[in-house]
């Protein structure tokens, strides 16, 4: 209609003054780059708190979480865009068990890792945390299959079976225990030692072992120790045993069990698991 009638006269018929219309001409705002601007923000705002630990598909529902509907694919351009990535996972090297004797050590888990409620299945392992004081120093983990959660840990100098029934401990006390609920360990001498082996009998726990050399038995355990190492313990290195223990109390208790979300619970934290069980059955 401009190429028959003036902009001054059209500006007329509808009621505006002429500078208006050229205001908004040469002042056009692009509204898909608006909506990227912002959503760009809420993404950094995700990466930052998760501390570059969040790729385009936790991210994503995250922002589900806030009401934001976007893409999974929209998120990962947007990431890719801003040049930032998850935190690469660093490959695991299973180096094998030494010769251990596994007579009448059965695998009652049998790759099984899912559960029904909580204290029914748990598994434990040692990961190894070097530090600059000491060198090398050990985690003992006890997870619940059910929701994830870390319920007992113990860190210490040394890799000794005092080192997992002190783990072991800590979970009995922080979550409870149900008769017999299975615990599954591999054949590591700390594990099939007599006063864990006892310990486990007098809990009335059935200690469910991984086959020699086969990592694969105890996958839940071994997916905890790769997210710990990618996540936290391989990004810096610590200096002293004080400040290892700090960061893995700052990750377990704050980060893992507390916000962390995982895709197996449906996008949920370990705490979250938890307490809608006991809100479904209170």
């Amino acid at each position: 209609m401009k190429d028959k009638h003036s902009i001054r006269l059209l500006c007329k018929c509808m009621g505006i003054h002429h500078s208006v219309y050229y205001y908004h001409k040469n002042n056009k705002t692009n509204i898909y780059k608006e909506n990227n601007n912002e959503l760009d923000i809420q993404i950094m705002e995700i990466y930052t708190e998760s501390k570059r630990r969040y790729g385009s598909p936790k991210i994503q529902k995250v922002l589900a979480n806030k009401g934001i509907k976007v893409s999974q694919k929209r998120v990962a351009r947007r990431m890719k865009e801003l040049e930032i990535r998850s935190i690469v996972v660093k490959k695991y090297n299973y180096a094998g068990n030494k010769k251990v004797d596994d007579t009448n050590k059965p695998n009652l888990l049998k790759q099984d890792f899912k559960a029904i409620e909580p204290k029914q299945k748990w598994v434990g392992d040692i990961t190894y945390i070097y530090t600059k004081e000491i060198g090398w120093t050990y985690l003992a983990i006890v997870m619940d299959l059910y929701d994830l959660k870390i319920v007992g840990y113990s860190y210490g100098k040394h890799m000794t079976a005092d080192l997992v029934i002190q783990a072991l401990n800590n979970a009995v006390c922080n979550r409870g225990i149900k008769e017999k609920m299975i615990f599954h360990s591999d054949l590591g001498s700390q594990y099939t030692s007599n006063d864990y082996e006892e310990l486990l009998k007098r809990l009335n726990i059935q200690h469910s072992y991984s086959k020699k050399g086969y990592p694969y038995d105890n996958a839940s355990m071994e997916s905890f120790n790769a997210i710990l190492k990618k996540e936290k313990v391989n990004q810096k290195s610590y200096i002293t045993f004080e400040e290892a223990r700090l960061a893995i109390f700052e990750f377990i208790e704050s980060w893992y069990n507390n916000r962390r979300i995982h895709s197996s619970l449906g996008y949920i934290t370990p705490n979250e698991k938890e307490r809608l069980y006991y809100e479904k059955t209170a």
